[in-house]
């Protein structure tokens, strides 16, 4: 499921679909679900898109073409098409629903339905396995989050078999965890459906015209209590792959998860040669770090910095550089994250920032210490971590300078 807006990313996603935005350094977001599949020996992907798909398209094509056809292996990429009338995709259930005849072409026993909009690791296997031990119609792969922020997720209840007795999509008061009031038990947008099962409920809920059309507001709530509903606890499985799951839905979540990677020892680890996360990435050189004179060294300290970077007398602390990102002599870069082709000018400060792909910072703009100024300028969360994109630097451009030999009336 690739097609969603994104809209809490503010203008992260103005251009592209939450899938396709950047992340650690040389990733894209839909490429973690993906590596999922193919690390857990699922080849048979279709993804379906719908908004602001262009950036999305082009990195599947060029990034997951690696898949044998003639061996039946596929990831395919799935737009939205008005095949049952005149509208796009009007929730998840009805896209899947819109394509179930593409499904059914492959005859499948399960079908394993993703967001592809979450940065994590999970072998997928164990929980295929739970849902035929279980012989369930359905289960959803779920996650333990504080309570304070399971209201933007859908929350369940369930028992000691781990079947779910009870669920709310997007609850304003999120019903606690037995025994532990601080921790809910959130939906991580994962099921594993009958396939027969699943088209018999889609054709049901596309039939409802008071429907949403949604897994978690409608297909799942309606099924609680009279079909067989398992909960898969995701923490708590030894598998392959590392218990990692992170929901990167806001700018604030998005910088802090990044931000994560350039800790000595990160949760989420990317040098694990067992679970491979899979991308495409431009051919470029080796990052490069160059002068040595006094205030103006190249360097970078607790710092990630990509293939095709350059970093010509500046400073970079506890940042996280994507490819081509060049940064100019005498600028400093702290706790920042810089996504590809971003070019930093001369003496240039940028503190708690995310620079977006493409920004042109002139020589000499301050960042991230005066909030105020920040947020006249760019976009800033809560938190004062400042978003720029190119489309606010150029409103900048535009505005007009004051002329101090203007005469006043």
């Amino acid at each position: 499921m690739a097609g969603g807006r994104g809209q809490r990313l503010a203008d992260l996603t103005s251009n592209r679909a939450k899938p396709a935005t950047p992340f650690g350094s040389k990733y894209r977001i839909i490429d973690f679900s993906l590596s999922n599949c193919v690390n857990s020996g699922i080849r048979q992907v279709l993804v379906l898109t719908q908004y602001k798909a262009h950036a999305l398209i082009q990195h599947l094509q060029r990034g997951w073409g690696f898949l044998r056809g003639e061996l039946g292996e596929f990831v395919e990429i799935v737009p939205a098409q008005q095949k049952h009338g005149e509208w796009w995709y009007r929730g998840t259930a009805d896209a899947v629903y819109q394509n179930y005849d593409i499904i059914e072409e492959h005859n499948p026993d399960l079908v394993l339905v993703l967001a592809g909009d979450h940065v994590y690791k999970m072998d997928y296997g164990p929980m295929v396995a739970f849902h035929a031990q279980r012989e369930a119609d359905v289960t959803v792969g779920v996650v333990q989050v504080p309570v304070r922020e399971a209201t933007e997720f859908g929350v369940m209840t369930i028992d000691d078999e781990s079947r779910v007795i009870r669920f709310m999509e997007k609850p304003a008061n999120p019903e606690p965890m037995p025994g532990n009031d601080k921790l809910a038990l959130a939906s991580m947008g994962i099921y594993v459906f009958d396939a027969e099962y699943l088209r018999k409920q889609l054709e049901e809920d596309a039939a409802d015209p008071d429907s949403a059309h949604d897994f978690g507001r409608n297909i799942i709530p309606k099924t609680i209590g009279k079909d067989r509903i398992f909960a898969y606890p995701f923490e708590n499985v030894e598998t392959a792959a590392q218990a990692y799951w992170r929901d990167v839905g806001t700018v604030e979540a998005y910088y802090q998860a990044n931000m994560e990677l350039i800790h000595v020892k990160p949760e989420l680890n990317l040098y694990d040669e067992s679970w491979p996360i899979w991308t495409y990435q431009e051919q470029v050189p080796s990052a490069k770090f160059v002068l040595d004179d006094d205030g103006r060294r190249g360097s970078a300290v607790n710092s990630m910095v990509a293939g095709g970077s350059i970093v010509s007398g500046a400073e970079i602390i506890e940042s996280l550089l994507f490819f081509n990102v060049n940064v100019e002599e005498r600028s400093y870069v702290f706790r920042s994250v810089l996504l590809p082709h971003v070019e930093v000018g001369k003496g240039c400060r940028i503190s708690r920032a995310v620079i977006d792909e493409g920004c042109v910072i002139p020589d000499g703009m301050v960042i991230g210490e005066d909030s105020e100024a920040d947020k006249a300028r760019f976009h800033v969360t809560e938190s004062g971590i400042a978003l720029v994109t190119p489309a606010m630097l150029a409103r900048i451009d535009e505005e007009p300078v004051a002329d101090d030999n203007a005469k006043i009336a």
